[in-house]
């Protein structure tokens, strides 16, 4: 997929227009705001340290690349022109090419008004366009709203590696979950 591509858009629960496209190089500062808010929110993601512009460049080049080799699917939420989200797909490798694993992370201020719901189904959406029929995400056991939006669109527990994240020095279980798509 070319960067930038418009995808569709729809209207969220508090009435905003989202529009779905995918990344674009121009999206490189908001992605950096982005990903440091997250970090500075402490919101339930992977990511615990700030990303400075150098990394975030490597990362935005790496990202377009695969997204237009059809390695991957990356699709953005954007609401008044400004970036507000942000869902991947990975597929894995070899034998287990037809899997891919989904990440997905809102900013606050756009959460539980049925964005991340409508970016998860055109992500999976694009993951079928891609060949892959099985879709797997980790999701922290604490994190009870991104829990119930993922079995809201019909993911399930498949299991729980305890103790698999570390947050404020506590401990926290991290629950595989797995949709089939295809």
């Amino acid at each position: 997929m070319k960067e930038g591509t418009y995808i569709r858009s729809f209207t969220a629960k508090d009435g905003r227009e989202v529009v779905l496209r995918a990344p674009k190089w121009s999206d490189l500062d908001d992605m950096l705001f982005f990903i440091n808010s997250l970090v500075d929110e402490g919101a339930e993601i992977t990511a615990i340290d700030k990303v400075n512009r150098d990394d975030e460049i490597d990362w935005v080049a790496s990202l377009l690349s695969r997204l237009e080799r059809d390695k991957m699917v990356s699709v953005v939420a954007d609401v008044d022109g400004r970036f507000i989200g942000h869902v991947e797909v990975n597929p894995k490798s070899g034998r287990s090419s037809h899997v891919g694993v989904l990440g997905i992370a809102i900013l606050d201020g756009f959460r539980e008004v049925g964005i991340g719901t409508e970016m998860m189904k055109e992500a999976e959406s694009q993951a079928v366009r891609l060949g892959l029929e099985i879709m797997t995400l980790d999701v922290y056991a604490t994190n009870e709203r991104a829990r119930h939006v993922y079995g809201k669109v019909g993911y399930r527990e498949l299991g729980c590696l305890p103790k698999g994240a570390v947050k404020n020095g506590e401990y926290i279980d991290v629950v595989l979950m797995v949709k089939e798509i295809a």
